[in-house]
């Protein structure tokens, strides 16, 4: 097992926040520091895992806030803005333009993030696109309880 200093085991912890397997955490670490780590003994720096338990409370603290600040902010992640979705559908238009089922494909993708497809926006208009028209009943309980029962009858 390789002993490890304080800069190495952050970067442990940071990888494992942002849901990097341990596998790929090892290679990571092979990349950056040029050390050999085994799989289990990075998986003892993942506090969510049964091996990690025993992990210090500033790692513990470090490894919370590295994963809160990765999940509230996608917007880090290239593929989540739109125009790296473009671009890296651009050069594959470029790439595979004459292929004309892919070329196809690509300009129908593209077409669909530019439309908001993918999102989970609606919006929901009237005929023609109008706004919705809403009317407001006021009715005392017993004309409720009246129709309620009447369309209960009816049914």
């Amino acid at each position: 097992m390789a002993s490890l200093n304080k800069k190495q085991k952050y970067f442990i912890v940071r990888s494992l926040a942002v849901f990097n397997t341990p596998q790929e955490t090892v290679m990571l670490v092979k990349e950056e520091f040029d050390l050999e780590v085994s799989r289990q003994q990075v998986e003892t720096y993942d506090p969510t895992k049964r091996a990690g338990k025993d992990l210090s409370t500033e790692l513990k603290s470090e490894f919370e806030v590295a994963r809160k600040e990765f999940l509230d902010t996608p917007q880090n992640i290239p593929i989540a803005n739109l125009s790296v979705r473009l671009q890296r559908l651009e050069n594959q238009y470029q790439k595979h333009g004459k292929n004309r089922v892919a070329a196809l494909s690509i300009l129908k993708q593209a077409a669909e993030d530019m439309g908001g497809k993918y999102t989970n926006r609606q919006e929901i208009t009237g005929k023609d696109g109008e706004a919705l028209q809403t009317t407001v009943v006021h009715a005392t309980q017993e004309q409720v309880e009246a129709a309620v029962k009447k369309a209960q009858e009816e049914y």
